[in-house]
């Protein structure tokens, strides 16, 4: 499997931005709230996806990555890694995503292969967060 070099997740966090967030929450502690924050800083336009919400961060919130009727370019992964499968699998019938990043500790190699062969490049285990601050320069 290969993992986007820096310059390929450069170039693919600088095409149009809009970040599905699985796995978002309201409490404002955890790193899918406080780094979507941030993101929307950056000008990110950010999807948060978790079935348990109607709306977080003022922004309708959808049950899963399939529903949302906009193109996704990023789907960003804050679940466990044995939960991972379904929502790559639901990424990949989506039909537009372009990047599917999983979070720190989330690592599910059956997901990145499904991915792969579905043309979807996948970085697992790192923060998107840190990625972006250590390459502020793309924003």
């Amino acid at each position: 499997m290969k993992t986007p070099s820096t310059q390929e997740r450069l170039a693919l966090l600088t095409l149009p931005k809009r970040i599905a967030v699985v796995g978002a929450s309201p409490n404002l502690l955890r790193p899918s709230h406080w780094i979507s924050k941030y993101l929307m800083e950056q000008g990110y336009e950010i999807v948060p996806v978790n079935p348990g919400h109607a709306e977080l961060l003022g922004l309708i919130c959808y049950p899963d990555v399939i529903d949302i009727a906009e193109p996704v370019d990023i789907v960003n992964i804050y679940r466990r890694s044995d939960q991972v499968v379904p929502i790559v699998q639901s990424a990949i019938d989506k039909g537009d995503v372009k990047l599917i990043w999983m979070q720190d500790n989330v690592y599910n190699e059956e997901a990145a292969l499904l991915a792969e062969k579905a043309g979807i490049p996948v970085v697992m285990n790192d923060c998107i967060y840190r990625f972006l601050k250590g390459h502020q320069s793309i924003s």
